[in-house]
C-alpha cells in the first residue's frame, strides 16, 4: 500500500497572508509586554494566544490606513490583560480556567521563561513606575519599554498625540527626579 500523499501547501492569499504577516511581525512585542507583566510562562502564552485570538476575529475592521498594527494590537493585548486580571481576582472561577488552559510543552515554557528573564528589567522599571498616575504608566511603557512612537502610543490608548507627548515628557522628568532613571 502506498503512503497518503499531501498536497502541497498553498500559499495564502488575502485576508490569511495579511493576518500571517501581522502575526510573525508583532508576535514577539506582544510576548513581550505580557512577559512585563506576569512570571508565569503559562499566563504569558495564553494571554498572547487570546490577543491573537481577538486580533484575527475582528481583523476585518483593521485598516492600515489609520495607523499601523502595533498600536492596533496593544490596544487589544491591554484588553486581554484588564479581563484576565478581573477575572484572576474572582477565585470563584479559577476551576474552569485551570481546565482551560493547554500545557505547555518543555521547550516552550523554557523560551518563556528566558522571555520573561529578558524582561525583567522592564518588571522592574515598571515597579517604579508605580507612583506615577496610571496613564503616565502606560504612556512610558508603551514608548520606552515597548517602543511604539508617541503617534502609535495615543493611538493605543485612544488620546490624542499632543497629549501623549506631554505626559511622556512630564513622566519621564519625574522618574529622573525621584528614581534617577535617564532615558
Amino acid at each position: 500500500m502506498e503512503p497518503l500523499q499531501h498536497p502541497p501547501p498553498r500559499e495564502r492569499t488575502g485576508a490569511a497572508a495579511e493576518f500571517e504577516k501581522v502575526y510573525r511581525a508583532h508576535v514577539g512585542m506582544v510576548t513581550a509586554y505580557f512577559a512585563r507583566r506576569s512570571s508565569d510562562p503559562q499566563a504569558v502564552a495564553d494571554l498572547t494566544a487570546d490577543t491573537f485570538v481577538r486580533a484575527i476575529t475582528s481583523f476585518a475592521g483593521f485598516d492600515p490606513v489609520r495607523g499601523s498594527a502595533r498600536p492596533w494590537l496593544i490596544g487589544i493585548a491591554r484588553r486581554v490583560f484588564a479581563g484576565y486580571c478581573e477575572a484572576h481576582s474572582q477565585r470563584s472561577d479559577s476551576a474552569r480556567r485551570v481546565a482551560g488552559q493547554r500545557v505547555l510543552d518543555a521547550d516552550a515554557v523554557e523560551d518563556l521563561v528566558d522571555r520573561i528573564d529578558a524582561e525583567r528589567a522592564g518588571g522592574a522599571l515598571l515597579a517604579r513606575l508605580a507612583e506615577l498616575p496610571r496613564l503616565d504608566r502606560e504612556v512610558v511603557e508603551l514608548v520606552d519599554l515597548a517602543g511604539l512612537s508617541p503617534k502609535e502610543a495615543a493611538e493605543a490608548l485612544g488620546a490624542s498625540a499632543g497629549a501623549v507627548r506631554v505626559r511622556l515628557f512630564r513622566a519621564r522628568a519625574k522618574l529622573r527626579k525621584t528614581t534617577g532613571v535617564e532615558r
